[in-house]
């Protein structure tokens, strides 16, 4: 026997990652992460057969999340993203510009010396 818990749809041999269970008196179907323990009114399933899930009308389907598992990116972060990779470019663009006026340090004389996106700034007491 495989230790690996598959899949309880037939005919998938799939490891399972997911539990399903049924709420009879709420008319709902929990899916979670997978039990530690086959339960004998559980049903594990696997990445794709969790994905389609549906549940029959009148019911509620109730996804729980695994805190551990990796959460898909949504796009207020794959714009925080962006805007990090912008705000990075920006000051090799300025050090480029400054370069050529000599100055090497974009007119600041607090800046010592840069780093990327980072500034090394002169103590105000020097």
């Amino acid at each position: 026997m495989s230790p690996v818990r598959r899949c309880s749809r037939t005919a998938c041999g799939r490891p399972a990652v997911a539990t399903l269970t049924y709420v009879y008196a709420d008319s709902t179907a929990v899916l979670g992460p997978l039990a530690t323990y086959a339960e004998p009114h559980c049903y594990d399933l696997c990445a794709e057969h969790s994905e389609r899930l549906t549940a029959p009308r009148g019911w509620e389907v109730v996804r729980l999340t695994d805190g551990s598992a990796p959460a898909r990116p949504s796009g207020d972060d794959l714009e925080a993203l962006a805007n990090a990779v912008r705000e990075a470019a920006r000051p090799q663009e300025r050090a480029a510009e400054a370069g050529g006026k000599g100055g090497g340090r974009g007119g600041d004389p607090m800046e010592v010396g840069r780093r990327g996106h980072l500034r090394v700034l002169r103590s105000p007491e020097n």
